[in-house]
């Protein structure tokens, strides 16, 4: 078991490592759209966050040596399942080929009251 951490990404806001690698199993915990060089929660609506919280992710992703097109599922929480289909056109840009599978659910509230949090897992081979 090998612990990742990358500069490239939002330092941990509590007690848990950016992602933890498992032989060829890559298991990303859950980041929001804070800015990796101030610390900051990115200002803007759903494709803003949505946008930086995929480039913490990826930034993680590939520290690792794995890229978005090892993920095989991901998680996604919203503050407000309203904000679905703006998230999907940002969300999609990423994954143009094969989409992981995904669960996307609405919760009540999120860190630091971001609009969006993802966790993703990847798999080698």
């Amino acid at each position: 078991m090998d612990v990742i951490y990358t500069e490239k990404a939002p330092k941990p806001i509590g007690p848990y490592s950016q992602a933890i690698k498992v032989g060829n199993f890559l298991f990303v915990s859950g980041q929001i759209p804070i800015d990796p060089k101030t610390g900051e929660l990115v200002k803007g609506g759903i494709k803003e966050q949505t946008k930086a919280v995929m480039e913490n992710l990826k930034a993680i992703i590939e520290s690792a040596g794995f890229t978005l097109q090892d993920v095989v599922m991901s998680n996604v929480y919203l503050k407000d399942l309203n904000m679905f289909n703006d998230f999907n056109e940002v969300y999609s840009t990423y994954f143009p080929n094969r989409p992981p599978a995904r669960v996307t659910v609405q919760v009540a509230k999120l860190p630091r009251d971001s609009l969006i949090e993802i966790s993703v897992i990847c798999s080698k081979g």
